[in-house]
């Protein structure tokens, strides 16, 4: 007669754990710590003096605050609205949901070149858009408005798919508890809904907000790239390297990598911290 199996010994599909992480940190070494690696190998080229000049000048200086200040309002304004596109999908049945649940994964397939031909288009002088705007003196093309849009274009999806599965998930009943005890609306959305959403809404604006930070080419048709104006920082590291100055040109990737990893970090240890949060809330 055959014994059952201990709980200690798991069927497992996949090979054991050894293997399993020897591949995993090749392959992460491969793709992702190598030309990390070689980013920060390249810019040793350069002594202190040429690296904190090249960092700190001010067409550099200027992006930065042009690339860093959109892509968070980006992502700010993805967070509320993507919130509430995530909830009418999931929460409302309505004629063409089908398309409108298509039409949010259009910046994911759409080629970024033609998402920004068509933005400029649209937003220029003569633009369908822009031809609405210019009465009211909103200019969007080849203005900082215009990166901002093109941001927030490309950031959506982020949010939407990361809070979505949450919102599908969520029983029901803690709602109607809710409810029942004499919450409002907005009390039971604010207290209960929210916080299991936080976690999730955090996520979404972290990608959103990585993905806007290296984004080119989806800005440099409507951005105008004009120097100190409306030019972001991938633009700046594109002249350095048509110039072939590849030691500047990696100068320049290394702040936005480590101020990226740094803000990329700080939102994960909230993430967590909120995440802990509610857990010991609900327990």
């Amino acid at each position: 007669m055959a014994k059952p199996l201990s709980r200690s010994k798991k069927i497992r599909v996949l090979p054991g754990f050894k293997l399993t992480l020897g591949f995993t940190l090749f392959y992460l070494g491969l793709i992702v710590l190598i030309p990390l690696a070689a980013v920060f190998w390249k810019t040793s080229t350069l002594t202190w003096p040429q690296f904190w000049h090249t960092i700190t000048m001010p067409t550099a200086m200027a992006s930065y605050r042009l690339t860093f200040g959109a892509s968070f309002l980006a992502a700010l304004v993805n967070a509320f609205f993507g919130l509430i596109v995530a909830w009418v999908l999931v929460r409302y049945e309505f004629v063409g949901k089908k398309l409108v649940d298509a039409l949010v994964d259009l910046p994911f397939a759409l080629p970024t070149a033609v998402a920004g031909i068509t933005l400029a288009a649209l937003y220029s002088k003569n633009g369908w858009v822009g031809q609405l705007l210019e009465p009211l003196g909103i200019k969007a093309a080849n203005t900082q408005l215009g990166i901002f849009i093109a941001l927030t274009f490309i950031g959506l999806p982020f949010i939407v798919r990361t809070v979505q599965p949450i919102l599908e998930d969520l029983d029901p009943e803690l709602e109607e508890a809710a409810s029942s005890l004499g919450a409002n609306r907005w009390q039971v959305f604010w207290r209960v809904i929210l916080p299991m959403l936080t976690p999730a809404l955090l996520t979404g604006f972290a990608l959103a907000f990585a993905r806007a930070l290296g984004e080119y080419g989806s800005v440099i048709f409507i951005a105008g790239n004009i120097p100190m104006k409306t030019q972001i920082t991938p633009v700046v590291i594109m002249g350095e390297l048509d110039m072939f100055d590849y030691g500047k040109a990696t100068a320049l990737a290394v702040v936005m990598l480590v101020v990226s990893f740094v803000l990329l970090l700080t939102i994960n240890v909230l993430q967590w911290w909120t995440n802990r949060y509610n857990t010991t809330s609900l327990a």
